[in-house]
């Protein structure tokens, strides 16, 4: 017994000392503390950009000898740690740890903020920057600064052009590999996410959930300023920019400014030209996909959004919006600068050109300028001799549609305008204007020399 005694009191002592001795070799940098000098050496090449170890195959270089090792397990197609319970592999035991708690549902690491449970400690320290704020990785070109070093890569990409993964079947390339995956779903059919509900399956589960918010009727993201909820997270931040009038994406062309990237991007098919979208039946093209959908239904006579009110019936939605604030008498676009209220924001920004004194719109050959695309269009007729417009009667032709219509009620008799005095009626809306200055005596046209006024401008 005064052996074993004996030897259980050495081994006791020889613990002791490698304890006392364990932290001696600390970092001069960092002054993380180390069990042995081999260890604080690997650790300070940390701090130095020296990376010695350098794979033969593709050159990449690692700051030690085993990150080297591991490595090339992916040139090799080694993955030596197995799971023993569903037998997927992995190149690192780190990475079969960390997997084998999806089975036992282990979620080792908290954060003390939120209480939110990770399974290793990398993904805590990630997660905590949400707390912090801190954001370590930043693009050395536009100053976008990442939580994560894979985001920062990612973004990158955008600068050089780099598209890394590049589908088999199509040879179509991709920024993400997340994103390689759901193209490959058009190939394949595969849609994997399904809804429990109505069974529309999806190609993604973030569209799953924002369907399925559809049956519950949640609208998960309100704004702060005026409540208006919403499905998506990125519905909801595009939506705010009406408030602080950010507009973060602008054409480097005109700096034209826009609250959505979608949105700069079909602008500059105006500069470009371009019109990916197509009409099978008449060849023509157009801007946008939202276009070539609507003019589909030229085609098949197909008006599929319908008034309640008046059941009159429109090719798009956005039209029977703007038709059903003649109902409502809704005018929710307003000039800031004389308060006249619109129906459509896209004529609120036409009748703001009028205070800003902006013609975008300049003819190339005569260099006349105008506040609508729509007049300039027309006004390049003089130029050409178009006039697209033509009498199915006396074949006369017009530059605008407009004027076609109101030839034609020469044949028709047709006097839509009629005055609410003396119910005479006219053909055209400017000439019943003119007859009312008859009922009310104004004379709005007025002689510069002998100051003489009159009814018709053409009388001055």
């Amino acid at each position: 017994m005064g052996n074993e005694t004996f030897r259980h009191q050495k081994n006791v002592e020889r613990k002791e000392f490698i304890c006392s001795e364990r932290h001696i070799f600390t970092c001069d940098v960092c002054n993380k503390a180390f069990h042995s000098k081999e260890s604080l050496k690997l650790h300070i090449s940390i701090h130095s950009e020296e990376r010695p170890y350098a794979c033969v195959e593709c050159n990449k270089s690692f700051k030690g000898s085993g990150h080297l090792k591991v490595h090339q397990r992916i040139h090799i197609g080694e993955r030596p740690y197995s799971c023993g319970i569903c037998n997927k592999s992995f190149i690192e035991r780190f990475k079969l740890n960390v997997h084998q708690r999806i089975h036992t549902a282990d979620l080792p690491y908290a954060c003390v903020e939120c209480n939110k449970y990770f399974r290793h400690s990398g993904q805590l320290k990630v997660h905590q920057r949400i707390h912090t704020g801190e954001r370590p990785y930043k693009c050395d070109i536009c100053n976008k600064s990442f939580i994560q070093h894979g985001h920062l890569i990612t973004h990158q990409r955008i600068h050089t052009g780099d598209r890394p993964y590049s589908c088999g079947v199509c040879n179509k390339s991709f920024t993400e590999q997340g994103k390689l995956k759901q193209h490959q779903l058009i190939h394949t059919g595969e849609r994997p996410y399904s809804c429990d509900i109505c069974n529309n399956s999806f190609t993604e589960k973030g569209n799953l959930k924002r369907h399925q918010c559809i049956h519950t009727g949640e609208q998960p993201y309100s704004c702060d300023i005026c409540n208006n909820s919403f499905l998506q997270q990125g519905h909801l931040k595009t939506h705010q920019r009406i408030h602080t009038r950010d507009r973060p994406y602008s054409c480097n062309i005109c700096n034209k400014s826009f609250t959505e990237q979608g949105a700069l991007k079909r602008h500059q098919r105006i500069h470009t030209g371009g019109r990916p979208y197509s009409c099978d039946i008449c060849n023509k093209s157009f801007i946008q996909r939202g276009n070539l959908i609507a003019h589909l239904h030229i085609h098949t006579g197909e008006r599929p959004y319908s008034c309640d009110i008046c059941k009159k019936s429109f090719i798009r939605r956005g039209l029977l919006i703007t038709h059903q604030h003649i109902h409502t008498g809704e005018r929710p676009y307003s000039c800031g600068v004389c308060n006249k209220s619109f129906t459509e924001h896209g004529k609120l920004k036409r009748h703001e050109r009028i205070h800003t004194g902006e013609r975008l719109y300049s003819c190339d050959i005569c260099n006349k300028s105008f506040i609508q695309r729509c007049n300039l269009m027309v006004h390049q007729r003089i130029h050409t001799g178009e006039r697209p417009y033509s009498c199915d009667v006396c074949n006369k032709s017009f530059i605008q549609r407009g004027l076609l219509i109101t030839h034609q009620r020469i044949h028709t008799g047709e006097r839509p305008y009629s005055c609410g005095v003396c119910n005479k009626s006219f053909a055209e809306q400017c000439k019943l204007k003119r007859h009312q200055h008859i009922h009310t005596g104004e004379r709005p046209y007025s002689c510069d020399i002998c100051n003489k006024s009159f009814t018709v401008q053409g009388n001055l």
